[in-house]
């Protein structure tokens, strides 16, 4: 990672045991942290904001549960609504989709980081931590391949390993961490201007 690279997003994907890492990884962050943070955690799709409600309690930035055409701004974290699809679009929106389930996931982090890839490239870290299934493998894959950062929590700190083991066996992955070094990684980070805008 050059230490000069400026970053228009991180795109966070977690599943079971998702929530406890979430907050080790973003309780650290200062108040005012400029690079928005995007987040799908597989849960119950009758879950109305209760993961939401969760998160606000235990970390400093603001989160969000947003609404199609949705701004992203710097220092937000946005949560996928439980049974939607969450991507980000060129111009620096969030679009929420009902289109069918990926992996038998609705919101998937995969549609989620490929479409971060596709609009942010080099400048979006795809985070890919705990859980039971393949979810976010190919999504890394996309990432990496348009010139983005890569990082699976290190499966040894993981609640479900399964997730982000998957995708370091695939060659997906650039860096492997704890939550605390992923932690100390992302307050380093500068943000940049999307796309188009500078």
């Amino acid at each position: 990672m050059a230490k000069d690279q400026l970053y228009h997003g991180i795109v966070i994907g977690a599943s079971a045991g998702g929530r406890d890492v979430l907050v080790k990884i973003l309780s650290g962050l200062s108040e005012n942290y400029a690079v928005p943070i995007l987040v799908v955690q597989h849960r119950h799709p009758n879950d109305v904001n209760g993961f939401e409600r969760s998160l606000k309690l235990k970390i400093p930035l603001p989160v969000v549960s947003p609404c199609d055409k949705q701004e992203i701004e710097p220092g937000k974290v946005y949560v996928a609504p439980a049974n939607y699809h969450m991507l980000v679009e060129r111009t620096g929106i969030i679009a929420l989709s009902l289109d069918e389930k990926v992996k038998w996931s609705r919101p998937s982090i995969d549609v989620l980081f490929e479409s971060a890839a596709h609009a942010w490239g080099k400048g979006v870290i795809a985070l890919l931590l705990t859980g039971a299934n393949s979810d976010g493998m190919e999504g890394m894959s996309t990432v990496k391949a348009l010139g983005g950062l890569t990082i699976a929590q290190d499966p040894a700190t993981a609640e479900e390993p399964v997730m982000p083991r998957s995708a370091i066996d695939a060659g997906t992955v650039q860096m492997v961490l704890t939550p605390a070094e992923i932690a100390g990684l992302l307050a380093t980070l500068k943000a940049g201007r999307y796309p188009g805008t500078e």
